[in-house]
């Protein structure tokens, strides 16, 4: 089946936000960021400030990673499409496939669909953020 992007429903919005809230939090613990005590509050207090109204947050866009349309959600996808200094940029916040759906290709084609989007919004740059120690990361980057 074909991997696509499909909007991010309510129902999964609240399991959306307790995993990145919670792998945020001890990606921070592990990169020494942050204090293991308190981390998890710091991380919620930090999704929260950048999704104050949750999906119907203006230029954020969350979705779920479908394994074909209408189908099973295997992942999500969250990113922001802002202007600054005349260039409208992309960042993205968060890509997760849920464990029991990986090696299958989802997160590398949910990459290729997120640069397809971010263009098509007119986003000259795409940024992101990755821990040094997350080479699985760093490889579906490059």
């Amino acid at each position: 089946r074909m991997t696509v992007l499909a909007p991010m429903c309510p129902e999964h919005f609240e399991r959306f936000r307790s995993e990145v809230v919670a792998s945020y939090a001890q990606d921070n613990v592990v990169a020494l960021r942050w204090k293991e005590s308190g981390a998890l509050e710091r991380s919620s207090s930090e999704f929260d400030r950048l999704l104050p109204d949750g999906l119907a947050t203006p230029e954020h866009h969350l979705h779920e990673i479908q394994d074909g349309p209408g189908g099973q959600t295997v992942g999500y996808l969250w990113f922001m499409v802002s202007a600054s200094h005349d260039e409208r940029w992309a960042f993205l916040y968060n890509i997760r496939v849920f464990p029991e759906f990986r090696g299958r290709g989802h997160a590398g084609a949910a990459m290729k669909l997120f640069e397809r989007r971010a263009i098509e919004l007119e986003a000259a740059v795409i940024g992101l953020h990755v821990f040094a120690f997350n080479s699985t990361a760093q490889l579906l980057y490059r």
